[in-house]
Order: C-alpha cells, then structure tokens, then sequence
C-alpha cells in the first residue's frame, strides 16, 4: 500500500508529463517508452567506463554521475536500470528501496510500516511529522471507529474521488497504457491504483494529494510545505472532508444497529390507544403493562376521539409529542444540565414522584423503542447519562460538558496550594431541590472534615461524581434497566455519545437548499405562483417556524443525518411533497405518512401565509381525509 502522504513527481522519463491526443496515444507512448529504455540501457552501459565518470564519493552506492551528448548532468542507478537528472541522496536510517512486481520504485519506512513513491529526505520527512501532529490535533473532532470500519472509510472515500475519465489501451507491442481524455495525457501506470492526479488549474508548483483517511491536502513543490488550505479558493478542506468522514462512519453503525434490530424484531403490531389530554399517563400504563419483548413489535397508534390511521405518521406524532412530556423540566423527571446547557439529566426533585422509579423504567423502555423503530426524540441527554448508556466510565473531563465554571473551578483547586489561598471546604455539598437547600455528605461525616492539601484528590473525585448525576444513583439504574429490556446495552457498543444523540434526536438544523432540492409537486410545478409563495415564506421565517411546519407535515421536528433526502414515509424513502388540493377558501391539510403538504391554490401570498401559519399553530389532531 502506499502512503496516501507521500508526493509522486515526474521523473525524467516519466510518460506523464508528455500530452497527447486520443488517435496518436499508442504511437506516442510506444515512442517514448522505448526511448526510456534505450536511455537507461545505454546509461548502464556506459557506467562501467572510467573515461567519463566524476566523483561518486557523495553518490550514494550503486549510482554512477555521467553527461549526455550536451553535457548535461544525470544519473545512473545500476541496480534497478534507470536514470534521473536530480542528485540521488543517501537513504534515511531505517528507509529500504524496494521495487514493485511491475518494475516500479518505492521506498520502504521500518519504522512506521509505511511506503512511498517519493524517495524520502530529512526535509519530506521533517514536514510530513509537522502534518501528522496538526492531523493528531484536528482528529479530536473525529470519533474512532474500529479498525475494520476504518479501513471501510478510506476505501468509500476513495472511491468517491479517485474517478478519472480514463481509457485503457494497448500499444503494438502489448505494451498496456491508460490514456486520460480529459487533460488529453497518457501513462503506463494504472490511475487507479495512484493518489489523486496534479489539477492542472492549481499554480504552477503546487499539487493536490490525499491522505490515507480521504482529506485532501495540497503540497507546495518548491518549499515541499504542506497545507489543508487550497491555494485557489484560500479555503480549507478539513472541515468538509471530517463531516464527510463522520457521515460515512455513523451510516455504518447505524446500519449495524438496525440489522441487529431486524433480526431481532417481533413480527405483528402493538397497539397503542392514547388521548392527547392523558397521553403521558395513558403511555405509561400500557407500556409497562406489556411484555418487554413485545415493545418490539411495529406500534400502531391510536389518538382516542380521532378517525386517523396510522401508516406511519401518527406514530411519529406519538414519539414527538410523549417526549416533549417526558424531558420537560416542569414534570421534575428531568432538568437541563446546567444554565448554558439544555441537555437533560435526571433531576433530584423527580423523587417528589412515589413511584418514579417505575417512571425512569418507563423512559427507558420509550427511549428505546425509539432507537429500535428507528423514531426521533425532541431532546438529547448529557454527556454522563450518554455515557452510562454506552457502559463507559466517566472522568472529571467529563464534567467540563455539564458545568464549564464548575468544572475550571475544580482544575483550579487540583493546581492550587488550597491551604495558602485559605479555602474553607469539607466533604459535603448543598443542594437546591423544589426550593429546599439539602446538605448531602459525599463521605461518612462529611461534613466535619476540612478538604486539605492531602485529601484534595479525593475531594475532586468524589463532589465530580455527586455533581455528574446529584445522587440520582437509583433512578440511573432504572432508567437503563426499562431500556436494556427493549434494547440490550452491548448492541450500543460501536457508538460513541455524538452518534447515540444522532440516531435518537436526528438534525434540528434546516438547510432551505438541501428542503428545495428533495421536494416533489403534484398538479402544481415548481413555477406555479403558489410554490413560489410558499418558498417565499420559507425563506423568511426564522428556524423554530420552519420547524413548527416541518413538524405539521411530517410529525416531527427532527430529520435523518442526510437530511430532507432521507425522510421516511409509510412505505419507505419518501420526500417532501407538495400537492394542489382543495380550494383557496380552505386551510392546508397535511399526510403525515407521505409527508405531504395539501396546498390549496390561494390567490396571494398574504392569504397563503395568513392560511399556513393558522393551520400549524391552531389545528391538532388526525383525521380521514
């Protein structure tokens, strides 16, 4: 294999660098072949002669300096035949120079297992550690997958780019070479099997490559410097390219985790009959009053007093509507992390409930029947509650994602000689709970032991771990029992905390590019004055409103990684629709199910906004159309 970092430059011979066209390739590429060969040949031939040899004493061995019949200086290598006009110099400790099973020269790194076309120099090897470490920094943003996925992802990404408009042929004699129709060049080795090719609208001097995790870099030839930042546009092609790779590694486990969830699933339906009026209390009931196993089955809702069928949408609403219940901090089961932080943890004053274990396990049975039916959430946990989930052991770094100030403030006391600065702590912490301030001791008696120089290591350990979950040890375990009993803990173990928070709560982020691309039209065309006016309105509204309507005609707020082109109806991908229905006296009406907006033909853009903002905001409910 080799190295995705290493550069590639046109030798002498190098059949790359002559232009041709497509009738005169095989004539011209035979040519120069055998001209090559007949230049190395006689070069080493002409090695073994004293008359014309110079000083090889900086040469390193096996290569001989001659000059041509112009006097021009190149170099012959003995060995392998061939010839070069640059100086060769010695090999690196530790690098081999190898040749291919089709005659090519690579070099050979012991000490890191990898290869390269180029043959290194202090200076290439020098850089090439400068990127590694700014890599290393960057990479912090990229969660690790194992090593089979990644090889999965370099290889997709490769694919995706290494494309070329190229023809394979054959000169007279057999000779095979690839002709390229686009830049009108040819070359005897495989443009496939090579790194990304020179673009030829880069300066003069510079070359684009591509790492061996598919992220292009550019390489300026005369300073051999390189950078991510492409010398054309000035801007840099890392971020692209990581949200790229973070695409590619979550659509792999999320499709692990749903064939594990489609082996496992229990064929037939669970019926499920809610009134939007007790629809926390209805849920809770049924749900835990069924067997764990048949939670797997397909839900099929129904909303009391209302004639619709569920083909999918109503089942969305469901999901939707039960969680905002659940995590809203007004029924005290859950509370933001902290006051910048709107992910949720479990709050303290959830213990107001008699039974609020039950409630946890009931949450988690609901939580996981969304992963397994592959349903959105409207809210994401914190960090620690993600952690505990995926069975990972937390850190004190972990705390900075909850309570920055917090977390800085406990840095400061590890750092610090607390007993100069006159710290007056102990071993407990006060806590506000429904207006009460309660004292809890993070050790036996702890609050009559004064936090030192010596203790101040467990001091940190212990109030890191109070202020992660607040003593909520009970509920914690709850919660993942009801969500082990639908999906067990080991199907989460190729997520991290960022892809569990995607496949539960899905993009809250809408791209009105990405909304206008994956939209179909039914009657009306995409330059009907009415789909005009609705993007019109689109466009000027704020994100929450266009969530809102999103949310009136698919049923819910959230959409897939991919975004508008991923959404799902009843009976599959289905994208955003709008048909012409009805009469413009009417309001719209929505299919959930198709995500299908019904759009009657108003006469004017204020009677279209006026009609769609009234229908979003006051219509509730499901109906036979």
């Amino acid at each position: 294999v080799v190295k995705g970092e290493s550069l590639r430059s046109p030798s002498p011979r190098d059949p790359a660098s002559s232009s041709c066209s497509s009738s005169s390739a095989s004539t011209t590429s035979n040519t120069e072949h055998q001209s090559s060969d007949t230049s190395a040949s006689e070069a080493v031939k002409h090695s073994h002669e004293t008359e014309n040899t110079t000083d090889t004493r900086h040469l390193p061995p096996g290569w001989v300096q001659r000059k041509d019949s112009h006097g021009r200086t190149y170099y012959v290598d003995v060995n392998t035949r061939t010839t070069t006009w640059q100086i060769p110099q010695p090999l690196l400790p530790g690098w081999e120079k190898c040749v291919d099973n089709v005659g090519r020269i690579y070099y050979l790194d012991h000490n890191s297992r990898t290869t390269s076309w180029q043959q290194p120099t202090k200076e290439s090897v020098q850089n090439f550690k400068q990127w590694q470490s700014q890599w290393s920094e960057l990479q912090g943003d990229v969660y690790q997958v194992n090593r089979r996925h990644r090889y999965s992802v370099t290889m997709c990404i490769r694919a995706s780019v290494c494309v070329f408009p190229t023809e394979r042929c054959k000169d007279s004699n057999g000779q095979v070479y690839f002709v390229n129709h686009s830049k009108k060049t040819t070359q005897w080795e495989d443009p496939r099997t090579q790194t990304l090719p020179n673009d030829d609208s880069l300066p003069e001097g510079w070359e684009m490559c591509c790492t061996r995790k598919g992220v292009r870099f550019f390489v300026e030839q005369n300073t051999r410097k390189t950078t991510f930042c492409d010398p054309r546009t000035g801007k840099y092609s890392i971020t692209k390219s990581l949200q790229m790779m973070y695409e590619v590694s979550f659509r792999w486990k999320q499709a692990h985790f749903r064939s594990r969830c489609q082996s496992c699933a229990v064929s037939g339906h669970v019926n499920i009959m809610v009134s939007r009026q007790t629809l926390f209390e209805d849920s809770f009931h049924q749900i835990m009053d069924l067997n764990p196993q048949d939670l797997r089955k397909k839900p099929n809702i129904t909303f009391l007093g209302e004639p619709g069928l569920d083909h999918g949408g109503l089942t969305r609403e469901w999901f939707f509507l039960l969680s905002h219940d659940v995590f809203n901090p007004s029924y005290c089961l859950f509370e933001y992390a902290g006051k910048s932080n709107y992910s949720l943890t479990i709050s303290p004053a959830s213990t107001i409930y008699p039974d609020n274990l039950s409630c946890f396990c009931f949450v988690g049975r609901f939580i996981a029947m969304a992963a397994f039916h592959g349903r959105f959430i409207t809210s994401g946990f914190s960090l620690p509650l993600y952690k505990c989930m995926l069975q990972k052991k937390l850190t004190i770094k972990d705390l900075e994602s909850v309570d920055p100030v917090f977390y800085n403030s406990l840095i400061w006391i590890r750092d610090n000689n607390i007993e100069e600065c006159g710290l007056d702590l102990c071993f407990s912490v006060d806590i506000e709970v429904l207006g009460q301030i309660i004292t809890h001791d993070l050790k036996p008696d702890g609050s009559n032991v004064s936090v030192n120089e010596d203790n101040k290591e467990e001091y940190i350990r212990l109030i890191a771990e109070w202020q992660f979950f607040k003593g909520m040890d009970e509920q914690i375990k709850a919660f993942l029992k009801g969500f082990s009993e639908v999906v067990p803990l080991p199907w989460l173990q190729y997520f991290d905390a960022k892809d569990l928070e995607m496949m539960l709560c899905g993009v809250q982020e809408v791209d009105l590019d990405d909304w206008q691309r994956n939209t179909v039209y039914r009657i009306y065309t995409r330059n009907s004055k009415q789909i005009i006016w609705f993007w019109k309105f689109v466009k000027e509204a704020d994100n929450e409103v266009r969530l809102q309507l999103l949310q009136f005609v698919t049923g819910t707020k959230r959409l897939p990684l991919g975004g508008f082109a991923e959404l799902i109806g009843s009976s599959g991908p289905h994208k955003f629709c709008i048909q012409k229905v009805g009469k413009h006296t009417q309001l719209p009406r929505s299919q959930t199910c198709s995500n299908t907006l019904d759009l009657p033909p108003y006469k004017s853009y204020m009677q279209l906004k006026k009609k769609l903002l009234f229908a979003m905001e006051e219509t509730e409910g499901f109906g036979k159309k």
